[in-house]
């Protein structure tokens, strides 16, 4: 494989703001880097930190032990994003993984990567995150015992189908929702980090005096404790699919993730410290929802507050994820990898539209079929199959094309290290514990070579298909987005 040479032709119907409505020829330099730094520790506390906690324990078995897991899934995203720094700087494009596996490997692999990442990859986040926050709005109507399974789902199909609405009539008010709802996400954690605080001065450190009895050790199970984990640190790599609009991206992008990862770890290993001070293992383990046990047993009558703050939290994550899933979309129609529906612009809203009933329509499929920790390790298989990908093109960069400018260098031994643990995260469940969802990814993600020949190699586009196009078009009120060469 060799580097391929950016296109500088693209399509008519492209458009590098679909919000807009028009494409401009170069993004704004906008993003510094207390931006870039906001973009990675408010795309990572999302929900994770509010439902996995549980079950980190239930694989590891000893409170110790999972906040171990805590502190390598921190370490693992931190070599992971160190990593992709220097992709940034080599490769200065935005698009993520994505923009990566082209340019490295070419286009079929590429193409299944958009493949999985527009069908399933992102509507199985945004699934999990809207499960997330049905846990915590449904949590309060049903005291001291486990909340109903129908009335979670229909809460957080609910949840998606506002999302949408949101999304699709303006991105002002989808911008200004990410940002209320960011303040009540700090001052959740916040609240739950003072209270642990205040316990352990207390004396309050039984759970932790047992060392590691009960420890878990088998390889897949350590494995599925590392993909619960991990889903809470998602957002990483965040900062890579906005590297067109960095300033100095070859300062700001290493920079950002050296002090966005490390702080959102120790806040993390914090909140774990806090819950297991409050509960019981045992506890912890029977609660479907972390923080408002220990809102109930911490709080008391203001117990309700944690409630309210994690249920708006993880809304405002869920409405992050939501707004920013049509990015790799747009990329992919850009590099004729995706329907040209997909790419299209609501002639009033200026919105894609498309994109976003896409994208809920199959998040609703999700979340119809699954449940939050089956839909986490289904998420973290397929991330961690194409993250890997990805860092075997830096190492093929490094040592095949040292002579490529780039201003930031990541030490050789940590991206081995993150190909390693990408390996393992990818086999050890397979091997030891094969969970069934898992087994149905992997013919999935093939499953694009039957259309990638015919209609991106070949381009063998069916006349149906034109039609199809065209009556969606008028139904949905879209169209293909403009040049603007001012």
């Amino acid at each position: 494989s060799t580097m391929r040479v950016r296109k500088t032709t693209h399509p008519p119907h492209s458009s590098t703001n679909l919000s807009e409505g028009k494409e401009k020829l170069r993004l704004k330099q906008e993003v510094g880097l207390i931006s870039g730094v906001s973009l990675i520790a408010g795309t990572m506390i999302g929900s994770g930190i509010f439902m996995s906690p549980e079950w980190v324990l239930h694989h590891m078995g000893n409170p110790v032990s999972s906040l171990l897991i805590w502190a390598a899934c921190g370490l693992l995203a931190m070599f992971g994003a160190l990593s992709y720094a220097e992709l940034g700087t080599i490769i200065k494009e935005s698009g993520g993984e994505y923009i990566y596996i082209l340019r490295i490997f070419g286009s079929f692999p590429a193409f299944l990567f958009a493949y999985t990442s527009v069908i399933l990859v992102r509507p199985a986040g945004l699934a999990a995150v809207c499960l997330s926050f049905a846990e915590y709005a449904v949590a309060p109507f049903y005291p001291g015992c486990s909340s109903p399974q129908v009335a979670v789902k229909c809460t957080a199909a609910a949840c998606i189908l506002l999302l949408t609405v949101i999304n699709c009539l303006n991105v002002r008010l989808a911008t200004s929702v990410m940002n209320i709802f960011t303040a009540a996400k700090l001052l959740a954690l916040l609240v739950i980090v003072v209270g642990g605080l205040v316990l352990l001065a207390k004396g309050q450190t039984q759970n932790f005096q047992n060392g590691f009895q009960g420890t878990t050790a088998g390889i897949g199970t350590v494995g599925v404790a590392f993909y619960q984990g991990l889903w809470s640190y998602d957002g990483w790599n965040n900062l890579n699919y906005v590297t067109e609009e960095l300033k100095k991206p070859e300062v700001t992008l290493p920079r950002a993730v050296m002090i966005a990862i490390p702080l959102v770890t120790c806040l993390y290993l914090l909140v774990n410290v806090s819950y297991l001070a409050a509960m019981t293992p045992s506890e912890l383990l029977s609660s479907g929802a972390v923080a408002v046990t220990w809102g109930d047993k911490v709080l008391g009558s203001w117990a309700w507050l944690i409630s309210l703050s994690v249920a708006l939290s993880t809304f405002g994550s869920s409405n992050g994820t939501f707004f920013s899933g049509g990015r790799v979309c747009y990329i992919a129609a850009r590099e004729g990898h995706m329907p040209e529906i997909l790419s299209m612009a609501h002639v009033r809203c200026l919105t894609p539209s498309p994109a976003l009933l896409f994208t809920s329509m199959m998040s609703l499929i999700m979340i119809i079929s699954g449940n939050f920790t089956s839909i986490v390790n289904f998420f973290s298989f397929i991330a961690w199959f194409f993250y890997g990908m990805t860092i075997s093109g830096l190492l093929y960069l490094k040592i095949k094309k040292p002579e490529l400018p780039r201003s930031y260098k990541v030490p050789i031994f940590i991206p081995i290290i993150v190909l390693m643990a990408a390996v393992y995260l990818v086999l050890a469940p397979i091997i030891d514990q094969p969970q069934i969802e898992i087994l149905y990814i992997i013919p999935f993600i093939f499953s694009g070579i039957i259309l990638y020949f015919p209609l991106i190699r070949f381009k063998c586009h069916p006349h149906f298909l034109q039609r199809v196009t065209l009556h969606l078009q008028l139904f949905l009120e879209v169209a293909p987005t403009t040049r603007d060469a001012n």
